[in-house]
């Protein structure tokens, strides 16, 4: 399930643009759906997070929460994306139970991806591959590092970090199963051309 694009929402949109967005990118082809917002109070992310629930199900687009099993199940999400300071894939698991998908970052390590993988994570992602504005400091891992993770590692994977419609081939083309995008994707004037771009 996890192929394509895999659409990430911006964190500083009001809610009513937000929705409209994320129904626009997923009517263009996005193929996974990240809720992360970091910045809006916990109440208002439940609200969001299930009318987006109510956007992306009826299409079959699964919708995963950034950070966040107990949101993840509280909304009926469709799984769960962890960073390193998010908790381990088992203490997502007991949360959300065994059907539910996993995601991990894994930034510019393989053996992280590794153990992520006996840890009975469904997906990883690494990155960020090009500058990004929303983690300028991020570490820069090198392209190859996707066809050395499909080499070893049985589990689809995510590039992240910079990512365009002018990028995303070379990713692709190195092993990467999906590409995760949000400014050149939510930045665009016509949000589901743009999508359609990467489908």
């Amino acid at each position: 399930m996890i192929h394509g694009l895999y659409a990430i929402t911006p964190d500083s949109w009001g809610s009513q643009r937000l929705l409209d967005g994320v129904e626009a990118a997923v009517e263009g082809g996005a193929s996974v759906l990240q809720y992360r917002r970091k910045a809006i109070a916990i109440s208002e992310r439940r609200k969001e997070a299930a009318a987006i629930r109510e956007i992306c199900r009826p299409r079959g687009v699964p919708l995963i929460v950034n950070d966040d099993p107990t949101l993840a199940a509280e909304v009926h999400a469709d799984g769960v994306h962890l960073g390193r300071d998010d908790g381990s894939v088992a203490a997502a698991r007991a949360v959300l139970g065994g059907t539910s998908m996993i995601g991990v970052s894994c930034y510019d390590d393989l053996e992280r991806a590794q153990r992520a993988f006996h840890e009975g994570a469904d997906y990883v992602a690494f990155g960020s591959f090009f500058p990004s504005a929303v983690k300028p400091h991020a570490v820069r891992p090198p392209v190859s590092l996707l066809s050395a993770a499909r080499d070893r590692i049985a589990l689809p994977r995510v590039a992240i970090g910079g990512i365009t419609v002018h990028n995303a081939a070379l990713l692709i083309e190195e092993g990467a199963d999906a590409v995760a995008v949000i400014s050149d994707l939510f930045d665009a004037q016509d949000i589901r051309a743009r999508a359609e771009l990467f489908s």
